[in-house]
């Protein structure tokens, strides 16, 4: 027989519910301090929702970003964005990039004297730089974006439940979805307490947790589900257990496979998607945590309809209905 790696014994018999008020419980406590660290200290938002002024770079160079960084930061800008720009109608010596500034506290917008500076930063670095145009994003705006990335995690929540609802049963969408909002303000709640810049780029890494989070999430749902059938006498609470012990590997695979992927991308990604990678590094644990203590707990504490549907007879369900 070929050799295996097992990250956990092929059988066995964790009891998920023994410390369930101290998991559950708990996770309800953060929930609930997210709310409370949100309220009093707010997020740290970058410049999507708190507006500022996009430059646009050319250079005959290449684009140097760890240089430009450092002279940004140099001239007092430590909070600019750069990416550099691909685009396969670019001349072979056209290389352009993306530079982001946001406005000084207090001021609604970039100055033209801030500008000004910015550029002759970037000359420093590369004299040949050129910058064909110069884009600003108001407050107006700023507040738009902050409305659509929550009506985008909303609306992404809600899609879900329906799914799950459709394919399982209510209680099943239920738990799923104070699983997903669970992950979500624990995440948003981490942020917040250290002040991590928080942009659209969080915005998709939060929704990409949803994603996992869910598909982590159905699968030990439908394998409940075959239990249910299976194990007609079986208590429900033994069921989970039973069920959560089955899918451990394929869980504890999939979280590891992927947390290697993504220590990969934060080592050496840089940093433009640092804080989409460091989202979603929390997010696994938290989206893995949540399906074995969150989910599983709601479905237990609102019970499932275990009765079996009586076979149709001829004419319908009610042909025996006397008139």
């Amino acid at each position: 027989m070929a050799w295996r790696l097992k990250l956990v014994p092929e059988h066995t018999s964790i009891d998920f519910f023994r410390w369930q008020w101290l998991t559950f419980g708990g996770s309800f406590f953060l929930m609930a301090a997210t709310v409370v660290i949100v309220a009093v200290m707010g997020l740290n938002f970058g410049i999507d929702f708190r507006g500022g002024t996009t430059i646009r770079t050319e250079s005959t160079t290449p684009v140097d970003v760890g240089a430009y960084r450092a002279a940004l930061e140099t001239g007092g800008f430590e909070d600019a964005s750069i990416s550099e720009v691909f685009d396969p109608s670019f001349r072979a010596d056209q290389h352009v990039a993306m530079v982001r500034i946001a406005p000084v506290d207090g001021a609604e917008s970039v100055t033209e004297e801030v500008i000004t500076q910015v550029e002759a930063a970037l000359k420093s670095v590369d004299p040949a730089i050129t910058f064909p145009s110069v884009e600003s994003v108001g407050p107006k705006v700023s507040s738009e974006l902050i409305w659509q990335a929550v009506m985008a995690v909303v609306l992404a929540c809600t899609g879900i439940m329906a799914y799950v609802w459709m394919r399982f049963e209510w209680q099943f969408a239920l738990g799923t979805v104070v699983a997903l909002l669970h992950d979500v303000l624990v995440t948003v709640g981490v942020f917040s307490l250290f002040q991590l810049k928080f942009d659209l780029t969080i915005v998709a890494a939060l929704l990409t947790i949803l994603g996992y989070s869910v598909n982590d999430t159905v699968v030990i749902f439908d394998r409940l589900r075959e239990n249910l059938a299976k194990y007609k006498t079986m208590p429900l609470r033994d069921m989970m257990n039973l069920t959560a012990n089955e899918t451990l590997s394929r869980t504890i695979m999939t979280a590891t496979t992927t947390l290697i992927a993504l220590t990969v991308l934060i080592i050496f990604g840089g940093d433009v998607i640092r804080g989409f990678v460091f989202a979603m590094l929390f997010g696994v644990f938290i989206g893995t945590y949540s399906t074995l203590y969150v989910a599983k707990n709601i479905v237990l504490i609102l019970g499932v309809d275990r009765g079996d549907k009586p076979k149709k007879t001829k004419g319908g369900e009610f042909a025996n209905i006397d008139a």
